[in-house]
């Protein structure tokens, strides 16, 4: 696995490479990668820093895992490449976009967007194999990536936090609440979204909201 990561990020994540539970997980993906069909591919595992900037940053979106059918994942939580079906759970986040700022359902499901206007979105685990949910977890991700997440609240100020689901909102305890803003609802999953704990919680509208606040740019949150 090589570690190409932008510069803006590699100041403060250096320390987590050298350490060795890092090592460590290089390895394993190194031969994750070698012998199975993994997803995403090799040079879009880091896509999330490479595209969102250390200094632009402005919001975080935290998934758990990447997509595990073909072509699917691109290295950014909730989306997918250009000429894919949209996933369940992003149906559902077009959906409220479309309810919350009048967005017309985007054709695309490719967030590339959003990441390069200082949207990190962020999976606790970075890489799976194919076919295969969660099986690239436990293996020192989650370790890495709960460290992004303290050195975002740490070095960082009034960042946005949505933490969709139980497992996004459990991050809440690694963010400085006193610095940064959080938003939770439930997961847009069509399990939690139909029991209603997704639908109306108008997080976009909410976020810019907060960000115009900051004096901050807003979010272009159109896709197509």
């Amino acid at each position: 696995m090589n570690v190409s990561i932008d510069s803006s990020w590699k100041i403060y994540l250096s320390p987590e490479f050298e350490k060795p539970y890092f090592s460590e997980l290089v390895d394993f993906v190194k031969k994750e990668y070698a012998t199975n069909t993994c997803y995403p591919k090799g040079s879009e595992i880091f896509n999330a820093f490479n595209h969102c900037n250390f200094d632009d940053l402005k919001v975080v979106i935290i998934g758990q895992d990447p997509y595990h059918g073909p072509n699917q994942a691109n290295g950014l939580c909730f989306s997918v490449n250009d000429g894919v079906a949209h996933p369940p759970s992003l149906i559902n986040i077009f959906k409220e976009l479309e309810a919350d700022i009048n967005m017309v359902y985007p054709k695309k499901g490719n967030l590339i967007t959003w990441a390069d206007q200082g949207i990190l979105l962020l999976n606790a685990t970075l890489t799976v194999r194919a076919h295969e949910a969660g099986s690239h977890q436990k293996k020192g991700w989650e370790i890495f990536t709960d460290a992004v997440i303290r050195i975002i609240s740490e070095q960082k100020e009034n960042v946005v936090f949505l933490l969709w689901g139980g497992f996004a909102k459990n991050k809440a305890k690694l963010i400085n609440q006193k610095r940064h803003h959080i938003l939770t609802s439930g997961h847009p999953s069509p399990l939690s979204a139909n029991r209603g704990y997704w639908f109306g919680n108008k997080h976009f509208s909410k976020t810019n909201s907060m960000l115009k606040s900051l004096d901050k740019q807003e979010i272009d949150w159109r896709v197509n």
